[in-house]
């Protein structure tokens, strides 16, 4: 099965990040993957929708929980445009077809995507309600990990599930918990803008700081061990685009610039990147 090009596309419009290797994936796992970060990519926008209110986005997020949570083989992308539908003028495109990438994983596959995407969905709901009041370390662990760590989880099991790799999971939960951490940096005056923050009360940028490298040095545990093949391949190119987004937040600059992120790239894949 080839991943439709629209997916492609929308992938684009959301990650430069994540397009770039998923879009050098395997046939299935591609699919898979895809399926997976556009899922979560779906309710993520919904949690940080700029003018939506908490009451309205929970509700959503348990919409597609809940529906998600009904899948069966037989499940058709409109059981969740349907079920969106009243809001389709508010929602991003990326959001609104939801049930599209859903539907995207190969079906030996897919049901894990929904499990996880409907939990996490469901615990977005959660943080949404008490306007992700995030008050010290065991809360921040918490939201990471709901939000975050989880998808390393569902990567350990795409991996296995496409060719056995096997992974460490607690190695696994901190490479997700890395890359949000240092997307909690990097976004956190436009989140103070919304009433939002993700720092523990009284915490200090440096003491985040440390807490995404801590993480990320599980991350670097979790990369180094994978097997010679597309797992590595994938894994490596978001994890050193957060190692150097760290260390440019650290000197002063706000993220990585286009030609930086692009000549990384090129260096891990061995080839240009447009």
């Amino acid at each position: 099965m080839q991943l439709c090009k629209s997916a492609l596309e929308v992938l684009e419009e959301t990650s430069r990040t994540f397009y770039i290797p998923i879009s050098r994936l395997p046939a299935g796992l591609q699919e898979a993957v895809a399926s997976g970060y556009l899922c979560m990519r779906a309710i993520d926008e919904i949690e940080d929708h700029p003018t939506l209110d908490n009451a309205l986005k929970a509700k959503l997020l348990q919409i597609i929980s809940l529906t998600l949570q009904a899948g069966t083989h037989e499940m058709r992308a409109s059981d969740l445009s349907g079920a969106l539908s009243d809001y389709k003028d508010v929602l991003p495109e990326v959001s609104y077809r939801v049930g599209e990438w859903a539907l995207l994983a190969p079906e030996s596959i897919a049901p894990r995507v929904w499990d996880a995407t409907a939990a996490m969905s469901d615990r977005m709901a959660y943080w949404a309600r008490i306007n992700w009041k995030i008050e010290d370390r065991a809360d921040l662990d918490q939201y990471t990990f709901g939000v975050a760590g989880a998808v390393g989880l569902l990567l350990s099991d795409l991996w296995a599930w496409y060719d056995g790799t096997t992974t460490n999971r607690s190695h696994a939960i901190g490479f997700g918990r890395g890359l949000q951490a240092v997307n909690i940096l990097r976004n956190h005056n436009e989140d103070k803008k919304r009433g939002v923050d993700f720092f523990p009360t009284g915490w200090t940028d440096e003491q985040v700081y440390n807490y995404a490298r801590q993480n990320l040095e599980l991350a670097d545990t979790y990369t180094a061990a994978l097997p010679i093949g597309p797992a590595l391949d994938f894994c490596r190119i978001p994890l050193t685009l957060a190692h150097a987004t760290l260390n440019a937040m650290a000197q002063g600059e706000a993220k990585l610039s286009r030609s930086t992120v692009i000549d990384l790239v090129s260096q891990l894949t061995g080839s240009s990147v447009g």
